[in-house]
């Protein structure tokens, strides 16, 4: 049964990708979770209120079950798949996290001290979702897409814009994990 728990190898994992992305590619779809977003909120009437949601959402549909079964995949790894195990993390970085004031680093894929709902709810927390959440969504704007879209359909497709935008999440990462976060929880 342990066998099963284990993350698949790349050599299954990569070509599964590779063959979804053929056939999206065949029938003429892109992937992205950001046009998800601009689903919904055309199916909530946006489009009254602005050009860019006015637009046939139902062309979207097929789309749409792809939020489903990140639901549905999200539950099923959680409940059914997660094992409580520690995970293999660099000491230097076990350090450095325990420096932050992250009392259990590497024992946990969500950290108590970002992830539970005292975090979340804190003045700190509140405010690192909507500052987060607002440059998370300019982002997506103004890049015409998010990391899975640009990074998985964009690059399997050779656009030069979206090897340019996943540049730039890379570096908006490090900026982040090096510069910012150490503010933040330091």
């Amino acid at each position: 049964m342990n066998h099963i728990l284990q993350p698949w190898p790349w050599y299954v994992a990569g070509p599964m990708m590779a063959l979804i992305m053929f056939t999206l590619i065949y029938f003429g779809k892109t992937f992205g979770m950001s046009s998800n977003l601009k689903t919904f909120c055309t199916i909530a009437g946006a489009g009254k209120k602005t050009k860019f949601f006015d637009f046939d959402w139902k062309a979207q549909k097929w789309n749409l079950t792809v939020v489903l079964g990140a639901v549905i995949g999200g539950f099923i790894a959680h409940f059914l798949l997660s094992v409580p195990t520690d995970m293999d993390l660099n000491p230097v970085t076990v350090e450095s996290l325990s420096q932050l004031g992250f009392e259990n680093a590497g024992k946990s894929l969500l950290p108590a001290e970002l992830f539970s709902w005292e975090s979340a709810l804190s003045l700190k927390g509140l405010s690192i979702l909507i500052i987060g959440g607002f440059l998370v969504g300019f982002g997506t704007r103004y890049a015409a897409g998010c990391t899975s879209g640009h990074a998985i359909t964009g690059l399997s497709t050779l656009q030069l814009p979206s090897l340019i935008a996943v540049i730039g999440f890379f570096l908006g990462g490090l900026i982040m994990i090096h510069l910012v976060f150490p503010l933040i929880f330091g």
